[in-house]
């Protein structure tokens, strides 16, 4: 008891020194204090914040990793230095890292939903897709009703060289939530996006406004994808179906536009799409660009 009441002791006054912004006394003490009492998990946590307070990250990762190491020895896995070490390594990019803390709590507790999304989510973090791809059809047979994990099985797809099965299972995530359809297929296609599949992304647009005829979010979209196949008129079609919908935005969609067309360095269409905002809206913020977009084409700026 008495041994007890001097570690209490002791970390009130190492809190007191951190309170005043003390951080090499209270550091020093609680060194000592944990050298002699290495089980003694408050201390290790104290450590933890004042090193990473102090900037020394390397002492604070290591004081966290080691309560992990007791923590994965509970028989009830708390998961407050997991926690702090998935926030810590995402932070800091240290990816193996995070892959590796996140395999020793599933290997834990391996029906955890919580702890196989986020090794899913690491998987697909470090570009192992196939674990990512398993990982997620194993929640996806857990939580059969859950539209997310088919949505992230179809991400881990898509990365893994497999389009049509991505595409499968974002249809599965409409099935299961059909209410939402249209909004699966815009994550599906802004994936085909980022991975340079404009054909791929247009097919799925055209699903979004299958279900959405009326959101004018998706014709930009389509508009942006069609810029990208270089079919222009097609792109200004889109863009006018948007302000059809929308149109007290209509300027802003085709100052859209315009940024689009600048960026694919096609700056003849540029320039019609800066005058048709303008001509909706004098006010609209793209004088500049049609500026540039005109001293591109090598027109006359009148």
């Amino acid at each position: 008891m008495t041994q007890n009441n001097s570690i209490t002791d002791k970390l009130d006054q190492a809190d007191k020194l951190l309170a005043q912004g003390q951080y090499s006394q209270a550091i020093d003490l609680l060194e000592t204090v944990l050298k002699k009492n290495p089980e003694e998990e408050p201390v290790l946590l104290r450590l933890a914040w004042a090193h990473w307070d102090t900037g020394n990250k390397d002492r604070s990762i290591a004081c966290w990793e080691s309560l992990l190491d007791r923590e994965l020895r509970h028989k009830v896995f708390t998961g407050f230095a997991y926690d702090e070490l998935v926030r810590i390594y995402k932070q800091e990019g240290l990816i193996d890292r995070l892959m590796s803390i996140c395999e020793k709590a599933v290997g834990i507790q391996p029906e955890d939903v919580g702890l196989l999304t986020e090794m899913g989510s690491t998987y697909l973090l470090a570009g192992d897709y196939e674990k990512a791809c398993d990982t997620f059809r194993k929640l996806i047979l857990m939580e059969e009703d859950n539209p997310a994990f088919a949505c992230r099985l179809g991400e881990a797809l898509l990365y893994s060289g497999n389009p049509d099965a991505s595409v499968e299972a974002f249809e599965k995530a409409a099935q299961i939530d059909p209410e939402e359809a249209d909004r699966y297929f815009f994550q599906a296609a802004d994936l085909f996006i980022k991975r340079d599949d404009a054909a791929g992304a247009r097919r799925l647009l055209e699903r979004c406004l299958d279900i959405a005829p009326s959101n004018s979010l998706y014709y930009c979209s389509l508009g942006d994808v069609l810029v990208a196949l270089r079919q222009i008129d097609d792109a200004f079609a889109a863009y006018e179906k948007a302000g059809r919908n929308s149109s007290h935005y209509a300027a802003a969609y085709f100052n859209r536009l315009g940024n689009t067309l600048m960026k694919s360095e096609l700056f003849a269409p540029a320039i019609r799409a800066f005058e048709a905002a303008l001509s909706l809206d004098a006010t609209i913020p793209c004088r500049h660009n049609l500026d540039r977009a005109q001293k591109a084409s090598g027109q006359t700026i009148s």
